[in-house]
């Protein structure tokens, strides 16, 4: 309790927390492919339709292993491999997924941050059975087709990098030990 006068002490009690962020890799691509099983084996780029010289922003792995990159054009893409499939970006869907990120979120705790386009942040006061409740939230997502991959950290920046390196839950009990061998580099890949 702070007595009065006392305006160093908190007004709510310092019980420690917990941040878990749930990242879905490729976010614009998977609302463009979502319920679309039949292009999970073929290469698949997706483009800004709005752009004035559309180019390829977001790709799956096979897409990568023809030797299609990031900031080709479509006609660059099809010179890799004639089988690519360009789609463009799909607004509505990508507001879809969104709010089915944010709706499963808010199941695992009442304080959550809408952080990015295929991420959002989850603070947690009691983290009992977290890595369990996060896998079961990520396994309701892969129920609506949705991939997705969850970090748990105590801060919310070690959550973000563990999300991104979570096959699929990653919780790290000492920040500081899981950020130091990281290569800069990995600051650099998280910003996709």
């Amino acid at each position: 309790m702070c007595r009065r006068g006392d305006y160093s002490a908190p007004l709510l009690s310092r019980s420690p927390l917990m941040f878990a962020t749930i990242y879905l890799p490729n976010f614009y691509l998977q609302a463009a492919t979502r319920h679309q099983p039949e292009l999970c084996a073929k290469p698949v780029a997706l483009i800004e339709e709005q752009d004035r010289k559309p180019v390829i922003i977001q790709l799956n792995e096979a897409a990568e292993e023809t030797g299609i990159r990031k900031g080709m054009t479509p006609s660059q893409a099809l010179a890799r491999s004639l089988q690519v499939v360009i789609k463009v970006r799909a607004c509505a869907q990508e507001k879809s997924v969104q709010e089915l990120l944010l709706y499963h979120a808010f199941t695992l705790s009442p304080f959550v941050e809408n952080t990015a386009p295929g991420v959002c942040t989850i603070q947690f006061r009691d983290f009992r059975n977290l890595s369990a409740k996060v896998a079961r939230v990520i396994e309701q997502l892969a129920q609506c087709e949705i991939h997705a991959l969850a970090g748990i950290a105590s801060v919310p920046d070690a959550s973000f990098l563990a999300a991104h390196l979570a096959r699929p839950v990653l919780q790290i009990e000492n920040a500081k030990e899981f950020l130091a061998p990281l290569p800069i580099e990995t600051l650099r890949t998280t910003g996709t």
